[in-house]
Parts: structure tokens; sequence; C-alpha cells
């Protein structure tokens, strides 16, 4: 899997100076070289996560197409680290929309289910549904905002500190206690 010819002038540059090369030039032959050194690694990332070797090889594929965008815009202070983090942020983005379409089977038991033919009989799940609602509103707007984004959005911590402006910390924070403390509503309530 190798990107470009090896030039030796561009491969004795560290990667600091790399990155400022490609980010004021913007050649992609200065990108390969600096990409070229860690492509194994990110590899592995890649195959450590998506457990196929296929996919793992789109993968750092994929992410070389993203560095040509995200390092021009991005500080980057260690390239290494940073690219481990583009890479596994990449694979666990694909697995989470990989995880939205899944497919079901239709099988004769599902469909005649009682439950499901006589959607009357059992309204447990609406309650549940309601209570857990009435449980949101009570949250902090903080928390409510954070464990919306984050669970039922599914949104990454990252994402949820842009969308909101707070701080990575406080969001991950948030997250937790909102959770917190929507499952004692919750189970307050359940048990009324």
């Amino acid at each position: 899997m190798k990107f470009i010819k090896n030039n030796t002038k561009i491969q004795e540059q560290d990667d600091a100076a790399l990155v400022a090369s490609y980010k004021s030039s913007g050649d992609l032959t200065v990108l390969g070289t600096l990409y070229n050194k860690y492509m194994h690694l990110v590899y592995g990332v890649c195959l450590n996560y998506l457990k196929d070797e296929e996919l793992s090889k789109d993968a750092v594929m994929q992410i070389f197409e993203e560095l040509v965008v995200k390092l021009r815009i991005h500080e980057v202070q260690n390239f290494k680290s940073w690219l481990h983090v583009l890479a596994r942020n990449h694979c666990l983005m694909a697995l989470r929309k990989n995880s939205r379409h899944t497919t079901v089977s239709l099988e004769d038991s599902f469909v005649e289910n009682t439950d499901f033919v006589h959607l009357d009989v059992d309204d447990t799940k609406e309650t549940k549904l309601t209570i857990m609602e009435k449980c949101m509103e009570t949250l902090p707007e903080e928390q409510r905002v954070s464990v919306d984004l984050f669970y039922l959005q599914e949104k990454c911590y990252k994402e949820v500190a842009d969308l909101t402006g707070y701080d990575m910390q406080k969001v991950k924070s948030y997250i937790q206690n909102g959770k917190r403390n929507l499952k004692i509503c919750i189970e307050r309530n359940s048990s009324e």
C-alpha cells in the first residue's frame, strides 16, 4: 500500500516540517510522504476497530482523503497522535453509521406476535416513554440538551461541545449527571 515514489529529500524532513510544507503549498506529494510514514499504523487502528481487512484498506484511503482537507484547517502539534485520533474517530463513525442500517428478518413468529397484532394489550412502553419525556423536562437545561444530543440524536462528545458551545469536560459531566438524574426520576415515577 504505497502512495508515492520515495523522494529522499522530502522524507528527511520531520513531521512538523512536512505538515507546515503541506499547509503552505497544498502539495499532495508532501502529504503522501507524511501519510506513508504512518499508513501501517492507520491500517492497524482500522483493522482493530472494523475487524475486516478490505474495509480497513478502504478506510485507510478515506482517511487520506480526509487529511487533504482537515490537515489544512487544523493546528496539529503532534501529527502521529492527531492522525491516530482521526483514524479512530473515522472508524467509530463508520461503525455507528453501519449499526443504524441493520436489517431485521420478518419471520412468521415475529409478525404473528400478539403484542404486535393487539397493540392495545400492553401500553407499558408508551407509559415508560411518557415518564422519560416528563423526566427529561425536569433536568437542568445543560444536562437536558447534552443528554438529548448524545443519546437521542447520537452525537459524539465533540459534536455536542461544538453544537452547544460547552467545554468538552462540562459536556461529559452534564451527560453523566443528566443520565443519573434521569434514571432516578424514571425509577421514582415508575413506582408510583
